[in-house]
């Protein structure tokens, strides 16, 4: 099992790879939204806030439920995907990766991803 360090590097390579996107394909597809990012197994949740000019830094978090985008996934599953080892479709397919977020905001996030 992942740890904690091992989630925030892999929260951090998450935010990096989104701020590699071209900026006016970010901009064009990005709307302003909060995002927390649970990790059951782990018992922790991270928040940050995606908008035009990027992606904030992920911070700790007491309220998950609060946020726009709620994303939940074990701390394994979270370091795979950020090192591209797990596809994130497939993820969600097979139930490791849970997304609640209106359906806009899910095909928005898609084109930037």
């Amino acid at each position: 099992m992942a740890n904690e360090e091992d989630c925030r590097a892999a929260l951090g390579h998450v935010a990096a790879r989104l701020g590699d996107v071209d900026a006016d394909r970010f901009a064009e597809h990005a709307v302003e939204r909060t995002i927390s990012c649970v990790i059951p197994d782990l018992g922790l949740a991270y928040r940050t806030r995606l908008h035009a000019g990027g992606l904030d830094p992920f911070e700790p978090d007491g309220d998950p439920k609060a946020a726009q985008v709620r994303l939940t996934m074990d701390s394994d599953d979270l370091v795979a995907m950020a090192r591209d080892e797990l596809n994130p479709a497939k993820a969600w397919a097979a139930g490791r990766l849970k997304i609640e977020a209106s359906i806009f905001d899910l095909l928005r996030l898609r084109k930037l991803l």
